[in-house]
């Protein structure tokens, strides 16, 4: 029995196609299972509520083999370890008490790292390991720069005003990958039994990319000019304050966004197994574009 959290983010949908491609029983967490499309209720387990919740993660763990954890975004959370330790208490318990066997999680880049000290939101993931593996059970903790498709959150100001906006700085070179990439290293490790013991598994995408290269590449596949604007951030904390995030998650997504502009996602070496396929100028082929042409 897998067990998968998020199923319907971007991340545990496209996880959900993969793992149904087979034959292992598939159990999901969904606050509102409504969201899953009708063919994947009708293959999983449902379990109504959030993974958050001691008696859900009580009744969904009950069985489980594997469990796939994402701690979702918390805008309001009243700080950072809120969001993910907080959170993550009442899995741990479960996850002792039904001798869970393997967790694969969703993290950050950045252990062992004195940039990731105080690098925000990345420093209360990496703090979710730790909370996840002392538990005893086998661990691996997906290690994740940027995502290519939260380019996807800035489509309207791309679309019609030809710019992105960002605190890193125009030229330095970052790893970023993209969801359906992360979903199918997450596959592969809940489909293997034989992995043991703790370790951190990077996901680097296929190459570093600056904010400026990610410009030209969407300029040339969009047909349009598309610019990046650096944008200091002082002014992205306060915009994000302003629609609704709390001073704290603000705070956080700041610290990170300096964090990496510093290089902490620069600092795992990129080999053949962290580095994954699918390329900027394939994802904005597949995904931007008909988002940004809608």
């Amino acid at each position: 029995m897998i067990v998968v959290t998020t199923p319907t983010g971007q991340i545990g949908r496209q996880l959900l196609d993969i793992l149904l491609t087979g034959d292992e029983p598939v159990r999901v967490i969904a606050r509102d299972p409504s969201r899953l499309p009708a063919h994947i209720r009708e293959r999983v387990e449902v379990v109504a509520g959030s993974h958050g919740d001691a008696d859900v993660v009580t009744q969904a763990f009950a069985g489980a083999d594997a469990v796939f954890w994402l701690a979702p975004p918390n805008d309001r959370a009243v700080s950072a370890d809120a969001a993910y330790l907080d959170f993550t208490r009442p899995a741990c318990d479960a996850i002792e008490k039904h001798g869970v066997g393997r967790v694969v999680g969703v993290s950050a880049l950045g252990r062992g790292l004195a940039l990731g000290r105080n690098a925000g939101l990345v420093t209360a993931a990496l703090a979710m390991d730790d909370l996840i593996a002392s538990t005893g059970v086998h661990y691996r903790s997906l290690a994740m720069p940027g995502f290519m498709d939260n380019m996807l959150n800035q489509v309207e100001a791309i679309r019609n005003q030809g710019t992105f906006f960002s605190t890193l700085s125009g030229d330095r070179k970052h790893p970023t990958c993209a969801t359906r990439d992360i979903s199918a290293v997450a596959a592969r490790l809940l489909l293997d039994g034989s992995w043991t013991g703790r370790d951190d598994v990077p996901v680097l995408g296929p190459e570093d990319l600056s904010q400026n290269d990610l410009a030209d590449i969407m300029s040339e596949v969009l047909e349009r000019p598309i610019h990046y604007q650096q944008i200091p951030g002082e002014a992205l904390r306060a915009t994000l304050v302003e629609h609704g995030m709390s001073d704290a998650i603000a705070q956080a997504m700041l610290d990170m966004f300096t964090a990496k502009d510093n290089g902490l996602d620069n600092a795992e070496p990129r080999t053949p197994e962290a580095t994954t396929p699918t390329t900027f100028r394939q994802w904005c082929e597949e995904v931007l574009k008909p988002a940004v042409l809608i």
